[in-house]
């Protein structure tokens, strides 16, 4: 009898998106997108890229935040023209 091959089951993407935040209750998440960017780079700059709950803040701009304007305020910030004092 031949050896059956086991047939690995795909695995199931979760789709998930940020949960609600009382700070920006409208549906325009602008705010929340580069409240989140700067909470991130604030977080990882106090506590270093480990720290668990910096996570949030990243899932929360990545999930909200166009790649365009991330590149750009990533440029900004490297060249030290950020708005923000991080």
């Amino acid at each position: 009898m031949a050896e059956q091959e086991e047939q690995e089951t795909p695995q199931r993407f979760t789709f998930g998106t940020v949960g609600f935040d009382a700070r920006f209750p409208n549906t325009n998440q602008t705010k929340h997108c580069f409240q989140s960017y700067i909470d991130y780079h604030r977080c990882i700059n106090a506590k270093g890229e480990d720290f668990v709950p910096c996570k949030q803040f990243w899932h929360a701009f990545q999930s909200l935040c166009p790649s365009d304007w991330v590149e750009r305020w990533d440029e900004q910030r490297d060249n030290g023209i950020f708005p923000v004092d991080l």
